[in-house]
């Protein structure tokens, strides 16, 4: 098995700001009905940005939620709908060209007060890739659990992978929570796995406080060979170590930078302040300058 950590700091995230704004969120979308075309129409009569209902009832299990593609410029009329089994409903089209990416999000459970549960179905270049989230007392968020599946219908068993990950933040705010000079917490509050016939990996994310107020947070990386393949997979990790180091040090260095300007970009509102921006921001996700 070879084992990859880096560690980077960010800006600390105020929980009570942030459960707030979840379940301010989770208010304006509760009370959200469907509007003409399918379109999801907030309280205040306004249609949410990129969401349209193309199948079932709005906020109901089975609710299938998406883009109709555009049809390209000359090609014509488009054909009717077309939804394979259990899949997003896409145009057919008579073009030649390479057919577009089709993509729908399922919502399979909504209990806002319980948990919220929904599936995205994506289909590009032959590969189907299926995500799956789910989100535990969305009003003040627990726990959120990822599943991931992709294959490339028949490409085999080396076209297929899988993965999970859950991140417990009811832990990560108790391990944020201790005294800076305390030990980290025993368990990592996020991790996932990822497997593949010829190998698999495991991520963790551990924060801990520091003395200004920020975050340090350590992303532990494992990766190992799987069945016979080990032997083989021990010594392409060892000449692939630098370049994975390398991608890790990368990736988790950009996200910190990412994570601390969003932060630095956050108005602290609160009450109806909060709930008229976020709800503008779901109506205008580019901000009032595009309009």
């Amino acid at each position: 098995m070879a084992r990859f950590a880096h560690t980077v700091t960010v800006t600390a995230l105020d929980r009570g700001w942030f459960e707030e704004a979840a379940g301010t969120l989770v208010d304006l979308l509760d009370a959200s009905r469907e509007g003409p075309g399918g379109s999801v129409v907030l309280a205040d009569g306004r249609a949410v940005e990129g969401l349209r209902l193309l199948k079932g009832r709005h906020l109901r299990s089975g609710a299938r939620y998406g883009e109709v593609p555009a049809v390209p410029e000359g090609a014509g009329a488009a054909g009717p709908a077309v939804e394979a089994a259990d899949g997003p409903a896409v145009l057919a089209s008579g073009a030649g060209d390479s057919p577009a990416a089709s993509q729908a999000v399922v919502l399979r459970t909504w209990r806002p007060s319980h948990s919220v549960e929904v599936e995205s179905l994506v289909v590009e270049d032959g590969m189907s890739l299926k995500v799956g989230v789910r989100l535990s007392e969305p009003r003040r968020p627990r726990a959120v659990e990822l599943s991931l599946s992709g294959h490339q219908p028949g490409g085999g068993s080396l076209y297929r992978f899988s993965g999970r990950g859950k991140a417990d933040l009811a832990a990560w705010w108790a391990a944020v929570d201790r005294l800076p000079a305390a030990p980290p917490a025993a368990r990592a509050p996020v991790s996932g796995r990822a497997v593949h016939r010829l190998a698999k990996a495991r991520l963790t994310l551990t924060p801990r406080p520091t003395e200004d107020g920020s975050w340090r947070i350590t992303v532990v990386l494992s990766m190992r060979g799987r069945w016979l393949l080990r032997p083989v997979g021990a010594v392409v990790l060892f000449f692939a170590r630098g370049p994975v180091e390398r991608g890790l040090r990368e990736a988790a260095e950009s996200a910190a930078e990412e994570w601390n300007t969003a932060l630095a970009e956050l108005t602290p509102l609160h009450g109806e302040a909060l709930r008229a921006e976020i709800a503008d921001a779901l109506v205008n996700p580019d901000g009032p300058e595009a309009l």
